[in-house]
C-alpha cells in the first residue's frame, strides 16, 4: 500500500532555491546505411560540402581533414552507390582540373540535412524529457 508524500517541511525547498538539475546534451551523428554496408555520415557528408565549396578534390580533401587518396575512395563510393554520380571531376590541364557536385549530388545533400535536422529534433525534445528523469541535484551542506 502507498503512504502519502509527507507535507514539505518549513525549511523545504522551493523551485526558486532549488539547484538546477544537471544538463543533459544530445548530440546525434545521423549516418545512414545505403545499400548493403555502404553509411552515409558526417564525414562523406563533409567531404561532398567541401568539394562544392572549393572546386577540387585535393582541397576538399584538405578541409576534411583526409588524405587524397581517401577522398577520393569515398568519393568513388558514394557515386557508385547512387543511380548517377554525385561529383563530376576534369581533367587537369593548362589551368588543372575540377570537381563539382551534380544536381544528384545537391539533392543527395539536401536529403540528408533534411533527416539530420528532424532527428536533432527529435533527440532533442526526448533528451529534455529524459533529463526531467535525473534526480534533483543534493543541496551541499554550508
Amino acid at each position: 500500500m502507498a503512504q502519502a508524500a509527507n507535507p514539505p517541511s518549513k525549511g523545504a525547498s522551493t523551485k526558486a532555491n532549488r539547484p538546477p538539475r544537471p544538463k543533459v546534451v544530445g548530440e546525434p551523428q545521423v549516418r545512414i546505411l545505403l545499400g548493403s554496408s555502404y553509411p552515409l555520415g558526417p564525414g562523406k557528408v563533409r567531404l561532398l560540402e567541401a568539394v562544392a565549396k572549393t572546386g577540387s578534390i585535393s582541397a576538399a580533401a584538405r578541409a576534411a581533414n583526409m588524405s587524397y587518396r581517401r577522398a577520393w575512395v569515398l568519393i568513388d563510393e558514394v557515386n557508385h552507390l547512387f543511380r548517377g554520380p554525385l561529383v563530376e571531376t576534369t581533367t587537369g590541364g593548362k589551368g588543372g582540373g575540377g570537381a563539382r557536385l551534380t544536381d544528384l549530388g545537391e539533392t543527395a545533400l539536401a536529403r540528408y540535412h533534411a533527416i539530420e535536422t528532424k532527428v536533432r529534433s527529435v533527440v532533442e525534445r526526448e533528451v529534455a524529457a529524459l533529463g526531467e528523469l535525473l534526480a534533483k541535484p543534493k543541496r551541499s551542506p554550508g
